[in-house]
């Protein structure tokens, strides 16, 4: 499977219902998402774009509260967009991948408390059932949530994302109702398909893992191998291992036995990065230490727009480690902000190359979905960055295919390097 994605909020434009609108008009960002890429009308022409650009896959999201707008109401127009949706991509021989839900909530989903809210398995387990059954169909690959650790960090650990809270403890909640959720829907998209006979069935359903790689700043010092280590452990790898198991421990929490085992049909890997990882002496930072903000490493590589070290080997050194699962892997998203397309050239090819190496020596890679087919909106960085493998003109909403898109293609078209 070879592809892109993209993302509701960051390519629809006009999604005025959901808790990052209301933040966005509140002026908590620099920038407003607005109308972004109008993807919502001109998704035909994108799509159209991402075949002739040999993709034969493509990874996008719903937006829940398109959908539900309001608690319990659902928008028939709206499950008839993504009908279409999923028609045009399917019309062109590019199979969907959905995402239920890519960081934004429902405005009164958040106001209940959203992940941290007693119900929000449930509320969203409601969601899942109505949309599968709306579009199922047609569609073989779900995503459930993305990045649900990148998420809860913006949204309670670093404050900056909506709800905009610091606290532990609700971190350590929302986890745990993700995991739940999850859980939940993933029974719900396979109950759907098992009764309903579709041609596409059974599913394949996961989530889109948010992973980095991390390095001790000193590799001679205990405390920083031992942060990267455990920072390694909580961040990438304990959601996968408690969705496999069925049972989740993570500190601050009891243990908590989840819905159902097995949870996972293959591994939706996000990866973009490396971080070094410092630790104060005795621990005084946390067992989990601190990201290291100095670039004096002798073994850094170059950095993107947004400061992002571009780290290719992390990349086939994680599919080895999560090979180790023995499920298939689907790199969901990998990309480069960078105004020299040029430097997009070399983050693709030297990125590939280390896929290709991982799966000579047997990760189980089944594709690969660039970050992102579009330049769009980038959350709380605004319009600044530029991932795309089509700039975007946002004053006239002009698509133009750089050279990099074209090099991409010519990959896909050989299947190699």
């Amino acid at each position: 499977m070879w592809g892109a994605s993209t993302s509701s909020h960051q390519v629809e434009g006009d999604n005025f219902l959901n808790d990052w609108w209301q933040w966005e008009e509140a002026g908590r960002f620099s920038e407003i998402s607005g109308k972004a890429c109008n993807q919502y009308e001109l998704y035909e022409e994108d799509f159209k774009l991402a075949h002739s650009l040999r993709h034969n896959a493509h990874r996008f999201s719903l937006e829940w509260s398109r959908i539900e707008p309001r608690e319990g109401q659902f928008d028939e127009e709206a499950l008839r967009h993504y009908r279409n949706v999923i028609s045009a991509l399917q019309s062109l021989g590019v199979a969907p991948v959905v995402t239920l839900n890519h960081f934004t909530l429902p405005a009164w989903f958040q106001e209940r408390g959203g992940w941290t809210a007693g119900e929000a398995a449930a509320v969203f387990s409601r969601y899942t059932e109505r949309a599968v059954r709306a579009l199922g169909k047609d569609v073989t690959y779900w995503l459930t949530v993305n990045e649900p650790v990148g998420n809860i960090h913006g949204a309670f650990i670093d404050g900056k994302w909506p709800p905009g809270k610091r606290s532990l403890k609700e971190a350590a909640r929302a986890f745990v109702n993700i995991l739940k959720s999850h859980c939940l829907a993933y029974r719900v998209i396979h109950d759907i398909y098992g009764k309903a006979g579709w041609p596409v069935s059974p599913p394949k359903v996961s989530l889109a893992k948010f992973t980095v790689k991390y390095s001790p700043c000193r590799k001679d010092t205990l405390a920083d191998r031992l942060s990267s280590d455990l920072r390694h452990y909580y961040v990438n790898k304990l959601l996968i291992e408690s969705l496999i198991k069925g049972y989740c421990i993570a500190p601050g929490i009891p243990p908590v036995k989840l819905p159902g085992k097995g949870a996972l049909d293959f591994i939706g890997l996000n990866y973009y990065t490396r971080d070094y990882v410092h630790s104060r002496p005795f621990f005084k930072s946390g067992i989990f230490g601190e990201i290291c903000s100095q670039r004096h490493h002798r073994d850094s590589g170059k950095r993107n727009a947004m400061g992002w070290e571009i780290h290719p080997r992390g990349l086939y050194e994680l599919l080895k480690e999560f090979a180790k699962y023995g499920l298939p892997i689907l790199i969901t998203e990998n990309g480069i902000c960078a105004a020299d397309d040029n430097e997009r050239i070399d983050f693709i090819k030297d990125h590939l190359a280390e896929l290709h190496r991982a799966m000579r020596e047997g990760a189980p890679v089944i594709g690969y979905m660039y970050w992102s087919l579009l330049d769009n909106f980038e959350w709380a960085h605004g319009y600044g960055p530029r991932f795309g493998l089509v700039e975007v003109d946002y004053s006239t909403q002009r698509r133009t295919v750089r050279p990099s898109a074209r090099i991409y293609a010519d990959i896909i078209s050989r299947n190699s390097l």
